[in-house]
């Protein structure tokens, strides 16, 4: 039941992607162009460190898969574009291998084909601190991710319907393991509210996981004789505005959901996150063209990633945040509306001012 729920998933996902329209609210964001911004592709660092982690690339897998054997050996073609890449990357959801231990290779393949890669443990915001340190210890992983999902297990038939114990098993978890905790949504996004919530509760790092991407309301929706819950596709808020959303909140944050290509990458970093991370469009490439192509695709990202920061003048991911952006439509009625003045972010650069300083000219 749970190996099909899960061959289920990644291929309704990979339908999903392939009928996508293409825009979500990344494109609601843009850069102002300074043309004399640039600088030394050489000078160019892709690192990233938050939290105690440190990453040679902002970019990695999210959390996707595992548990049947078709899972396993995209887990398996995944933990390889990871290991050839550097990429860091993320299990999906280990509750199948607490249900049915004979499955745990499914999972463990990703630290077993990346034995020198970062590599992240996920389970859901149910499971005992017990298995949260078992699920690390399976994959000898870097980081623990708990991920949170109530409109997906609300739409799903067999999902949970009782969520009051959520909070309290994250702050047991965040203090009973060994390794950073990060709690993810899955795509519907975490509000200011919530984040400034788990950083009370000891969680180091938040995944945003917006609204853009893979809409799990609608594949569990698929899943439905009756497919009686499409008025909840499209719930919740976008990843772009969950960044303008948690300025300030004294925690990282990643981004992740909808990010399409190097572009959305270099905005997600300039609104605030220390890491980007993709799940759907990966997925589409492997199983389209094969591992292959997913490792060109990731060197072709962070061949282009450097390349847009060296436009930018931005030597590291975090300097990006001082790169003037734009934000229009109704991502700016969002922010209107949540009280957040985008003002700011247009005029970070400091202007020509700020030119001179950084090329030493003085006309």
């Amino acid at each position: 039941m749970i190996a099909q729920r899960k061959d289920d998933h990644v291929r309704l996902a990979v339908e999903q992607h392939h009928g996508h329209t293409g825009r979500n609210q990344f494109d609601e964001v843009s850069f102002v162009h300074h043309a004399l911004a640039g600088i030394d592709r050489p000078d160019v660092s892709l690192a990233t460190a938050f939290a105690g982690i440190t990453w040679p690339v902002p970019l990695y897998i999210n959390a996707m898969t595992g548990g049947s054997a078709r899972t396993g050996e995209i887990n398996r073609d995944l933990a390889v574009a990871a290991h050839e890449t550097g990429l860091p990357i993320a299990s999906g959801s280990m509750s199948a291998y607490f249900k049915d231990p004979s499955c745990a290779d499914t999972f463990r393949v990703l630290r077993e084909k990346n034995p020198d890669g970062f590599v992240l443990a996920n389970v859901n915001a149910t499971a005992s601190v017990q298995k949260a340190r078992q699920a690390v210890g399976l994959l000898s992983a870097d980081a623990l991710q708990i991920h949170v999902n109530t409109a997906q297990e609300t739409v799903m038939p067999e999902g949970d319907r009782s969520f009051s114990s959520w909070v309290p098993q994250i702050e047991r978890i965040a203090a009973a393991v060994d390794v950073p905790v990060i709690v993810k949504e899955v795509g519907f996004g975490l509000s200011r509210g919530t984040v400034l919530m788990l950083r009370e509760l000891g969680v180091q790092v938040a995944d945003l996981g917006g609204r853009g991407g893979t809409d799990f309301a609608r594949i569990e929706n698929g899943r439905r004789e009756l497919s009686d819950y499409a008025f909840l596709e499209g719930w919740g808020q976008s990843t772009a505005a969950c960044l303008l959303d948690t300025q300030g909140v004294g925690m990282p944050v990643l981004a992740s959901g909808g990010v399409r290509h190097p572009l959305d990458v270099a905005r997600a970093l300039a609104l605030g996150a220390c890491g980007v991370g993709v799940s759907g469009g990966f997925l589409r490439t492997l199983m389209d063209d094969g591992v292959s192509a997913l490792i060109a695709q990731i060197s072709t990202w962070l061949d282009q990633l450097t390349a847009l920061m060296t436009m930018l003048g931005a030597r590291t991911p975090a300097e990006l945040t001082r790169c003037d952006v734009l934000i229009h439509g109704s991502l700016r009625d969002f922010c209107a509306d949540r009280g957040i003045d985008t003002r700011p972010f247009a005029q970070r650069s400091g202007g020509l001012q700020a030119l001179i300083e950084t090329t030493g000219s003085t006309r």
